[in-house]
């Protein structure tokens, strides 16, 4: 390892270039005009005279706001470097009154010299605001370098392990690691950063480095490789651990700036939660944390990053306080080791991260430019697998959290919902998981401690899978037929008066044929009258059909009414079963018996690694 940092002179925040691995939409970056022009390669922007470049984007400005609230900020400065002759602009954006200029100067900036300049407010920072900066060249010029920093010690020195868990996807994983170790032989947090890749499907050979340790871990899902990333933090020491998904790639500048907010944080609580943008439109948000209230609603889903109005708005809004059911998504969420009270539930997968947050103490925070780049859309990932794991993970969430504790009736209208969708839009394969999800979720944590790898479900599943699977797309979907249309009044009606042909005769004949995009799986409104339905997928390369099937859908819809009889009559026998359960199943001992790790390699909190029962061996 290389020497530490010096905390005082590094910079709160750097700027983040486009990256054609990550994302190239520009204007998520900065904006340019007249003669300014970027390298993606060199990392500069070059102007002519009148070339302007503007920075009130979602990766480069700076939230004051939320460095006041929750890091006490009270100096910053800007320094740039570059060269030529500018007028420099830095405004001061707050939503209740007009931007302040904190600056408005012409300056000139000298190859191989760092300029720097104040923009305190005379008044402080207040708790809501952000900061950035626009230049406009009077001569030919170029910027190589935007730092934000302030002449405050940080208050901590985090030691910050990464963990990725992996399954399969050998070359992600290796791009993501190339793109760490070339971070790493860069940033001056070199000292303080180690990234851990949890192997569970035992094939990614990543040679360990001084910067990078592999672990082959039993495939217990996401959470059981995070809980054994976890327990790797704890033995190395690490004060702060960051989990990150295999298939979500980020900025390093995103570490750099997640380190620095974790070593000036005031509430050593605290922990941040990274964005995720839209697979197939990158300059779009898919989710900037979210909230769990019978369902996960994803928090500023759609909003266009390219748009200053809309990025000062989401970010002046994601600066208040978080509801006790906000939570962070595990594609990138870095927090306090000595505040996790509950390690992962084993959930295998969905609803981990989840459960997570609710049910540990921290402060969560986003920070603009911390964001992660999907492989690939979530809409195609649904699947009678996913959603068989997610309503399991609906349950127990309510189940477990007396913050979350909707009685019986409000469970029962998650099963509703969950049913309902499936049913009306033909997915019977789904209906069936869904029936098996629910029959698990009443068995209670120890169904979970004994099956951790899910590998009986995940089989019996999948055998069941046969017009729910997703296949090439060799020619062009299935024509279209239409007899009922969906937007009329009258047809909506009879629709839903026969759940959706459902109790009409031969309607499997007379329905509609629709295609429709995977986006739109679940969506009622395209799906009334259809009695065939075809999915595809958004690069249109895949697609499945399924079909309107009366006695299939009876015989699901009648174990699922079983299945709601059973919630209702049993409901606080299953939610003691739950509470109790759930408090074992998320500490130390469990995950190191079931992982077969070495009780005495287990360092760190000792709460963590108390004598727990084996839930194994008694369910």
């Amino acid at each position: 390892m290389s020497e530490g940092i010096d905390c005082v002179t590094a910079p709160l925040q750097s700027l983040i270039w486009p990256d054609p691995e990550l994302c190239t939409e520009r204007d998520l970056y900065m904006r340019l005009d007249g003669g300014a022009a970027l390298s993606m390669n060199a990392r500069e922007i070059r102007f002519a005279p009148g070339g302007g470049a503007d920075f009130n984007t979602y990766a480069n400005l700076f939230n004051s706001g939320k460095w006041a609230k929750y890091c006490d900020l009270d100096q910053l400065s800007l320094h740039l470097e570059g060269g030529g002759a500018f007028e420099l602009v830095v405004f001061y954006a707050h939503p209740d009154h007009s931007y302040i200029r904190l600056i408005n100067e012409v300056i000139t900036l000298e190859a191989g010299t760092t300029q720097l300049f104040d923009v305190t407010p005379s008044a402080g920072f207040e708790n809501r605001g952000a900061l950035y900066f626009q230049l406009r060249a009077l001569s030919d010029g170029v910027l190589r370098r935007a730092d934000w920093h302030t002449d405050r010690a940080p208050r901590r020195t985090p030691n910050l392990m990464l963990s990725i868990t992996t399954f399969k996807r050998e070359e992600a994983v290796r791009r993501t690691v190339a793109r760490f170790e070339r971070f790493m032989s860069e940033t001056p947090l070199r000292a303080h950063l180690h990234l851990a890749v949890v192997d569970n499907g035992k094939s990614a050979k990543i040679v360990s480095s001084p910067n990078v340790t592999l672990i082959p871990n039993e495939n217990l899902g996401g959470a059981g490789g995070f809980a054994r990333g976890l327990i790797e933090a704890q033995n190395r020491g690490a004060t702060h651990c960051l989990f990150m998904d295999d298939d979500a790639a980020n900025h390093p500048g995103a570490i750099e700036r997640t380190w620095m907010f974790l070593a000036h944080a005031t509430d050593d609580r605290l922990a941040i939660s990274g964005a995720l943008a839209n697979a197939q439109h990158r300059w779009q948000m898919w989710e900037n944390g979210a909230v769990f209230d019978r369902l996960c609603h994803p928090q500023f889903q759609g909003r266009d990053l390219r748009c200053a109005e809309d990025v000062l708005d989401m970010e002046f809004a994601s600066t208040g306080e978080k509801p006790d059911n906000f939570y962070g998504g595990w594609w990138f969420f870095a927090f306090p080791l000595a505040h996790v009270d509950h390690m992962p539930f084993p959930f295998f997968v969905r609803g981990d991260d989840v459960s997570f947050s609710l049910m540990n103490d921290f402060q969560i925070v986003n920070l603009p430019g911390v964001i992660s780049f999907q492989d690939e859309d979530f809409s195609s990932k649904e699947s009678p697998q996913t959603l068989y794991l997610d309503l399991r993970g609906h349950l127990a969430h309510h189940l477990v959290a007396p913050g979350l504790d909707i009685g019986r009736t409000g469970v029962l209208r998650i099963l509703g919902w969950f049913f309902i969708r499936s049913f009306l839009s033909c997915h019977y394969e789904t209906l069936a998981a869904l029936n098996l999800s629910v029959r698990d979720a009443i068995s209670g944590p120890e169904f979970f401690a004994k099956n951790a790898d899910m590998a009986g479900r995940r089989a019996e599943i999948k055998a069941n899978m046969q017009n729910e699977v997703w296949h090439d797309l060799t020619t062009d979907p299935p024509a279209e037929k239409r007899r009922f249309d969906p937007r009329r009044r009258r047809d909506r009606a009879l629709m839903k008066l026969t759940l959706n042909g459902h109790l009409l005769p031969f309607f499997g004949r007379i329905g509609n044929h629709v295609t429709l995009p995977s986006a739109l799986r679940g969506h009622r409104r395209p799906l009334w009258g259809a009695a065939r339905i075809t999915y595809v997928s958004p690069d249109r390369s895949r697609a499945y059909t399924v079909r309107h099937d009366k006695r299939r859908a009876w015989r699901e819809m009648t174990r699922a009414l079983w299945a709601i009889f059973v919630m209702w009559r049993d409901y606080p026998q299953i939610k003691a079963r739950w509470r109790q359960g759930y408090d074992t199943l998320t500490q130390g001992p469990f995950w190191t018996e079931i992982l077969q790790i070495d009780k005495t390699q287990s360092a760190g909190d000792p709460t963590l690694v108390k004598e727990a029962p084996d839930m194994r061996r008694s369910a």
